[in-house]
């Protein structure tokens, strides 16, 4: 026989924009609990809404197999005298596991008790279980209420746990399980009576609460869909918003409401975020990717009067944009360089200047890697504009109230201005990445302005020893970091970044050795983020050491040798790979210098230095053009003279002129192998 369950935990309104992880992390936690406990099920099914965490499960075994376990007693001559009679220690044993003592088996030294664990009910072992579902929920911030010691995301304020209709008795925080739960905060006053866990989502229902989250995210999507069809009009999708609302609404109903005209004459950005940001709703645009007058949202709640929820949207909103509009015209009276010069009354970081300070960093920073990247005379003077303005927009209202607008407003100021447009989208662009899965810059200007912000960033955080630590990232470094590596490899340049990251140093206050410190840890933090991408993508973690066992230069270099390494199958190579290792063994801790051929002895030598020549013109030609696999051919080549060279010479001779010879020739052939990566990490 088997049998469905329910829990429901009902609390105050949970924060919108955790509710996907519980969500999964319950899921994963109920699963975990079963199979720890022994009861076999069919499926877990897990609910959430604002006011509700639960879990159903569908035909869970109605008891525990029972369970044999084997437990080691004392050693055999502890257990058994002389005569082979057990001894008080046997017999203590064999009582605390409920056996006689002649029932002990021996195996090997000790004595050994087989004892069967008879399964529970399913009834007697889910009061603990559901209890641990409560508890075992982790939340980056919990609540206490009243004068209870229990912990949850929001207080408690019923429970609902059953095994088919039988209610399962469990109490957290005072708060005492039944089958009671409670419907729509407004449209439902009476208890909602739980009759199984199979008419869970019904009952639910008629209390007008969608508790299935994927059920209510599609009525969600279909009734703004169908909305903006009426309207003539499409919707600006929003996954991160469409999650938001789902767990902010146990009965949604989508609706329209009105835009006065007079504020679509203001830039997109500026109606876009108040609507979007700060009251959850959904602009609607024409096919040209314009704004129409009407904005969808969704109510928690019926059709019923909805005409005053209508009413009622709108007139906030109108606030909203009220705003936004008074802060353009204030703004629009000076130009985005006019707004420059407030820049001096907005500090940076301590120690560290201002924000035009800033600005001026980036705009020598962008010269910088204009000069590497070969700019062309137009490019660097767009590339300068864009840096001379980055920041401007920081000091303007609409900033200054809607933050998450900096480099949107400073594009369209731009624009008004009439800037380059390339230098407008530069300035939106310094900030790409902005999250995880967010577009990154396109344009050359738009990449060396967004690398340049984020090197300062960097070098001024590093610099003042606020390194990133555990979790802890309140700068966003790591995000920043991910984002510059993306940026060169997505535009797929090459470019030493220990060059950029000097660049970033040298500008900045502070000690010549602090510098250098900082140039050495900002170098390894780019290190640990191209691994956790490397990892991400799937790829061997030995060749990710390989890869990475040298300076991080050319980051783009990195990664095309990382999946040349890859798709050459060069770990099957296990003759080179000896050889080399061989190699890196011997020459450890040593340093090169110019390799003198007049000083060779032995033909063995002769034989690897010729076969080197030849072998790194053909290599090192490949690798000009980054294609390491192309190297193959010639690197497996000097598998043989290699293992001949180190079989025949010994090294370490008395000449010291002699030894130093072999040593650096050793090292120039393996620093042949190591352009491409340390073959000897390879496994």
């Amino acid at each position: 026989m088997s049998k469905n369950l329910l829990l429901e935990i009902g609390t105050e309104e949970m924060p919108a924009n955790i509710m996907s992880g519980v969500v999964d992390q319950l899921r994963a936690l109920a699963a975990a609990k079963f199979e720890e406990n022994r009861i076999s099920l069919q499926k877990i099914d897990v609910y959430a809404t604002p006011r509700r965490l639960a879990v159903v499960v569908t035909g869970a075994a109605d008891c525990q197999p029972d369970e044999e376990v084997k437990k080691r007693g004392p050693s055999i001559k502890a257990a058994f005298d002389e005569d082979g009679n057990p001894t008080r220690a046997a017999q203590g044993f064999a009582r605390g596991q409920h056996i006689d003592p002649k029932d002990l088996v021996r195996e090997g030294d000790y004595t050994w008790a087989y004892v069967v664990n008879r399964g529970r009910n399913v009834e007697e072992v889910l009061p603990e279980l559901f209890l641990s579902l409560i508890t075992g929920l982790n939340f980056t911030r919990s609540m206490r209420w009243a004068d209870e010691e229990a912990h949850f995301i929001r207080p408690v304020r019923w429970l609902v746990a059953l095994a088919g209709n039988q209610v399962i008795p469990l109490e957290f925080a005072h708060v005492k399980s039944g089958n009671v739960s409670r419907g729509h905060r407004f449209l439902c006053k009476e208890p909602v009576v739980i009759h199984s866990p199979e008419e869970y989502k019904e009952d639910m229902r008629k209390a007008y609460v969608i508790v299935d989250q994927d059920e209510r995210r599609e009525l969600i999507r279909d009734g703004l869909l169908k909305i903006a069809k009426e309207l003539h009009g499409q919707v600006r999708h929003n996954a991160d918003l469409l999650e938001e609302i789902n767990y902010l609404v146990e009965y949604p109903t989508a609706l329209y409401g009105r835009i006065d005209e007079e504020f679509l004459k203001l830039p997109v950005p500026a109606v876009v975020t108040p609507m979007r940001d700060h009251q959850r709703y959904y602009p609607v645009q024409n096919e040209d990717g314009s704004l129409m007058p009407y904005f969808l949202t969704v109510r928690n709640g019926g059709t019923k009067a909805i005409r005053n929820v209508q009413i009622g949207n709108e007139r906030v909103l109108r606030a909203r944009l009220d705003d936004a509009k008074f802060f353009f015209e204030n703004d629009r009276k000076k130009s985005l360089e006019g707004h420059r010069e407030d820049l001096t009354s907005i500090n940076y970081q301590e120690g560290m200047g201002t924000m035009l300070d800033k600005a001026d960093r980036l705009g020598k920073l962008v010269d910088a890697i204009g000069a590497d990247w070969n700019f062309s005379e137009e490019e660097k003077k767009d590339a300068a504009r864009a840096a001379y303005l980055s920041k401007s927009d920081l000091a303007t209202g609409m900033v200054t109230e809607f933050t998450e607008l900096q480099g949107e407003m400073g594009k369209e100021y731009a624009l008004l201005d009439g800037e380059k447009p390339n230098v407008a989208q530069a300035i939106f662009e310094q900030y790409m990445p902005r999250f995880a899965g967010d577009i990154l810059p396109q344009e050359s200007i738009g990449r060396a302005l967004s690398l340049a912000d984020k090197l300062d960033n960097l070098a001024a955080t590093f610099l003042r020893g606020l390194i990133p630590t555990g979790s802890q990232d309140p700068f966003a470094l790591r995000r920043q970091t991910i984002g510059a590596v993306n940026i060169l490899t997505d535009g797929k340049i090459h470019w030493d970044i220990r060059r950029g990251i000097s660049a970033a140093l040298a500008l900045l206050p502070g000690e010549e050795e602090k510098k250098k410190e900082a140039a050495l840890q900002i170098e390894d933090f780019f290190r640990q983020r191209i691994k956790a991408i490397l990892l991400d993508a799937q790829m061997d973690y030995d060749i990710i050491d390989a890869v990475l066992s040298g300076p991080v230069d050319d980051i783009y270099s990195i990664f095309l040798r990382a999946e040349s390494m890859k798709a050459s199958a060069v770990k099957a190579e296990t003759d080179l790979r000896q050889a080399v290792t061989r190699l890196a063994n011997i020459t450890k801790g040593k340093k090169a210098e110019a390799v003198q051929p007049a000083l060779f002895a032995d033909d063995a030598e002769k034989d690897l230095w010729a076969a080197y020549e030849t072998a790194a013109a053909e290599a090192k030609k490949a690798y000009d053009a980054c294609d390491y696999a192309a190297a193959l051919p010639a690197l497996r080549t000097l598998t043989q003279p290699i293992n001949n060279y180190l079989d025949k010479v010994m090294v370490m001779v008395d000449d010291e002129a002699v030894k130093t010879n072999r040593i650096s020739t050793l090292l120039t052939v393996l620093e042949l192998f190591n352009l491409w990566g340390d073959f000897s990490k390879l496994v």
